[in-house]
């Protein structure tokens, strides 16, 4: 367990006068912040000219923070190159799908898989390690700014090379790869693997294999970069490292946090986006397993830049948003930025201090957030999340495949976080969890839009029904091979045998007339759709009209003590949304699920379990107010007073703490 709860902000004083400086740090501590990320772009002050390293400054600003009670996270400043990197050496930059080559500015222009990149890279990150890695103050380490935020798959000729010997390793020999591709197909078949070409330009659509691959060669060799840099703090420092990561990006998150110590994330989800904003907080608990995470970004107000904005915050839900995260497992809430930028192309950005030195629109919630963090910390630090019983499957592998195949648009992260939302919606605590998780403790497993399920999943989902539990299978999951194909000895390979079905068609539901009728309840049925016939499963939910009159798109069938669920297509509209809520209700019930709560929609339980007892954090996060039923007598952790068994309502943007003693 966490001694404290952090309350942060990301600072930039390389960018600020000496007055300045000191202003900002008498203002942190009136604002409660007590932890600060510095250094992230800061390569230009570090290194102004090559191999003219001076750390001074940053070691002098760590003391100074240090000596008023603010701790530090420091960053490697990796994502912004200098111009001495840059000019003159376009074989060293970023190259889009499209061929076109990054120039110097913005941030991530240079390719990080370019050999001289990643010395210049490694050099700066051990003089850094070296000059602040045992001073007091430090606490922990970020390693570059949110990889492949802004740029996807780089095409330049070292990732080419690099790509090569990548699927040499990976296949062997140029034989297994055209077997494994079909690349026969279109006479797409190669001699040799420096022949293979990257998915650039093309007049139509690349094979899917190497489309889906060469994201797969892109996650690893951002990973391996991640690798790279914390091997080399670690030889001079013994804080933690993580990295500031988002579902957003072009990574593998899991890969990514495989090798640090601690997980974190950046959020700028709206007030009226809370799942959004909820489902990285359920995700992120779960990449470090046992380790508390971190929201190392979120905006006091809003998010902006020089061409767009984003909604600012009602006053409260900032608190709001921060009890949540707290309550779910967040070790740190901190802020995207300190002081508003006066250059540059984020000036508009919401921030906790104007760029004159005043406080902003949102300053008075920062104050909210201190004083609930001194309210709930006593009662967070002494205890955990309690294990969810329910889990639902995430994926970045899986957005590779919508990537290249996204049929009508489909956007990976809208669809999980919709169905998370509907899980959500029931009340029912729940896990995110990433593909090579673990499943010991969960009853209840959802699989949605997981196009290759390995065989490695399927081993232990099996084991969790073995064991008495439900896993709804489904939709969009199954119908692809581990190399982007289509099965050749069913529609969904091995699922098909597993789920005692056969898998008679795979299509486009939408606009078909197709009704979908399970659980009392009819709805029209979207997205590409399977379509099955019950071998040894019962039928769930029958088509009506449609291309498939009388097939089912529900099956279940009796595996161990469990079951296995197939969800063949997604019901839509409001009848969807009503069928799905019984359906989640229904095999929670069925697997004995108990880890939940009749909490009304808007508001939240975040239950937590300690050496005295449970806790329960109730957070309304819609602004419109919610209740829940207390299942017996507690204590409110804040005010000490005895709370009734029953109804408890919460207000906009309210929280309550309730401990229920042993």
């Amino acid at each position: 367990m966490s001694s404290k709860l952090y309350h942060g902000a990301a600072w930039y004083p390389e960018l600020w006068e000496e007055e300045v400086l000191a202003q900002d740090i008498e203002l942190m501590k009136e604002a409660g912040i007590n932890v600060v990320r510095i250094g992230e772009f800061a390569w230009s002050r570090m290194e102004p000219n090559e191999g003219q390293i001076d750390l001074s400054f940053f070691v002098d600003i760590i003391s100074r923070l240090h000596a008023n009670g603010i701790e530090v996270v420091m960053c490697t400043p990796t994502p912004t190159p200098p111009i001495w990197f840059t000019h003159g050496h376009p074989e060293r930059m970023y190259v889009n799908e499209q061929g076109q080559v990054m120039g110097h500015g913005s941030r991530q222009h240079a390719c990080t898989n370019n050999p001289v990149f990643r010395e210049k890279a490694a050099i700066i990150t051990e003089h850094i390690a070296r000059a602040v890695g045992r001073l007091p103050g430090v606490i922990g380490w970020q390693i570059d700014n949110e990889f492949k935020a802004h740029v996807a798959e780089c095409m330049c000729s070292t990732c080419l090379g690099q790509w090569h010997q990548w699927l040499e390793q990976r296949y062997g020999t140029i034989g297994k790869l055209n077997e494994a591709w079909g690349a026969y197909i279109w006479s797409e078949d190669y001699r040799s693997f420096d022949q293979v070409p990257q998915p650039g330009a093309a007049p139509f659509l690349h094979n899917s294999s190497l489309r889906t691959m060469y994201q797969q060669f892109s996650f690893e060799k951002i990973a391996e970069f991640s690798d790279e840099q914390a091997a080399i703090i670690r030889r001079y420092s013994d804080a933690p490292i993580t990295h500031n990561s988002s579902v957003a990006f072009h990574v593998d998150n899991e890969r990514l946090f495989r090798e640090l110590d601690f997980a974190s994330f950046d959020t700028y989800a709206t007030f009226d986006l809370v799942p959004n904003y909820l489902i990285n907080n359920d995700l992120w608990r779960n990449f470090k397993r046992g380790r508390d995470y971190w929201i190392m970004e979120t905006s006091p107000s809003h998010a902006a830049s020089l061409e767009s904005y984003a909604k600012p915050h009602p006053n409260g839900f900032l608190r709001a948003e921060a009890v949540a995260a707290y309550a779910l497992g967040a070790e740190a809430f901190c802020y995207w930025l300190w002081r508003q930028q006066r250059a540059g192309c984020e000036q508009p950005h919401g921030s906790v201090l104007s760029a004159w030195g005043k406080p902003t629109v949102g300053y008075r919630n920062v104050l909210e957030v201190e004083e609930a963090r001194k309210a709930i910390e006593a009662t967070i630090t002494s205890t955990r999340p309690l294990q969810a019983e329910v889990a639902m499957t995430y994926s970045d592998r899986a957005k590779a495949f919508l990537k290249t195949e996204p049929h009508r648009s489909l956007n990976h992260r809208g669809l999980v976080t919709s169905f998370y939302e509907r899980i959500l919606n029931t009340g029912l605590h729940r896990d995110v969890v990433p593909e090579g998780t673990e499943l010991d403790g969960y009853k209840l497993l959802f699989t949605p839009f997981l196009p290759f399920v390995s065989e490695a999943y399927t081993k232990r989902a099996l084991e969790l029904v073995e064991n008495g539990g439900v896993w709804v299978v489904g939709p969009l999951s199954g119908g692809r091979t581990e190399e982007h194909k289509i099965h050749t000895d069913a529609g969904l390979g091995a699922l098909d045998r597993l789920a005692g079905v056969e898998t008679l068609y795979t299509f486009p539901m939408d606009d078909t007339g197709s009704e979908g009728t399970a659980f009392g309840v009819s709805a029209r049925l979207s997205l590409w759709s399977s379509v099955f016939e019950p071998r040894e499963a019962e039928v769930v939910g029958k088509i009506e009209n449609g291309l498939t009159p009388g097939a089912a798109f529900i099956t279940e069938k009796r595996h161990g003590r469990g079951k296995i669920v197939m969800l063949g297509s997604l019901p839509s509209g409001d009848e969807g949304e009503l069928l799905l809520h019984r359906l989640i209700l229904h095999y929670a019930d069925e697997a004995g699920v108990t880890v939940r709560s009749d909490v009304t929609r808007g508001t939240i339980v975040a239950p937590r379990r300690g050496d005295a007892g449970d806790v329960w954090v109730v957070v309304n996060m819609d602004g419109l107010g919610g209740s829940v039923t207390l299942p017996r007598e507690g204590v409110d952790a804040i005010s000490g007073e005895a709370v009734a068994q029953g109804r408890l309502e919460v207000g906009r943007y309210e929280y309550r703490i309730i401990r229920f003693d042993n």
